[in-house]
């Protein structure tokens, strides 16, 4: 518990200071490229700062190019960290539309790339899904967490039909993508902080050219049997 205590005396004002960096550089550059490298350099120091080395496999099976979704499952606070390294390319978050109505932040996010859900009502949410898929077809790559949170205790959680329902209407690629070890770092609402190493594996992508809204089921099943067998 001393341990995470003392991290987050330096992590918190560290990551303040990333942020505000990262926003005033939408300012400037809107295509998001400069938010990307604050993230990247942000997750680096704040993984050594933590004691955590990322092993990553599978590399050669993320495509070269194109757009794509990467899913994968959810162990702790480090994940997003960790992923900002591991994955070789360039990508966007999807975040809660109520966020980007937050003065400065939000049109800030907006330039930086990331792209608004909204889960409001049936209507709007549709709008808000085919715009989504809409940007990812001309070039978004995304992250989704499918279960939706982190697990308790490492098993993989029922997954959410949305981040699926957005793979149908964009028609990318997803490649599935498996964390190991983050838990044990930081368990979930626990105050405490272990050093050791996170392993990120990478599946082969899965189509979604087959699938429409109604096949989610079975392309859902495809992608948590390809997370699930990278578990440890």
């Amino acid at each position: 518990m001393l341990r995470a205590r003392i991290y987050l005396l330096f992590f918190v004002p560290f990551t303040l200071m990333c942020s505000a960096t990262a926003v005033c550089g939408t300012f400037f550059d809107a295509s998001g490229a400069f938010a990307h490298k604050c993230a990247r350099f942000w997750s680096r120091w704040g993984l050594r700062l933590a004691g955590i080395k990322v092993r990553v496999d599978g590399l050669e099976k993320v495509p070269d190019d194109g757009p794509v979704i990467y899913m994968g499952n959810h162990q702790g606070n480090f994940d997003i960290l960790a992923l900002s390294l591991a994955i070789p390319r360039r990508f966007s978050w999807i975040a809660k539309e109520e966020l980007f109505r937050v003065p400065i932040f939000g049109s800030a996010m907006r330039r930086a790339g990331y792209i608004p859900l909204d889960r409001s009502d049936g209507r709007r949410a549709l709008k808000s899904m085919n715009d989504a898929a809409a940007r990812i077809r001309n070039g978004s790559s995304v992250v989704v967490f499918p279960e939706g949170t982190r697990t308790k205790d490492g098993s993989l959680l029922p997954f959410k039909r949305g981040g699926f329902l957005l793979a149908a209407k964009s028609g990318v690629p997803i490649v599935p993508f498996t964390i190991n070890g983050s838990m044990r770092i930081n368990p979930r609402n626990r105050l405490e902080l272990y050093p050791g190493i996170l392993r990120i594996s990478f599946a082969e992508p899965v189509s979604t050219a087959v699938y429409n809204g109604k096949e989610s089921p079975v392309l859902m099943e495809r992608v948590r049997t390809a997370i699930a067998a990278g578990l440890e």
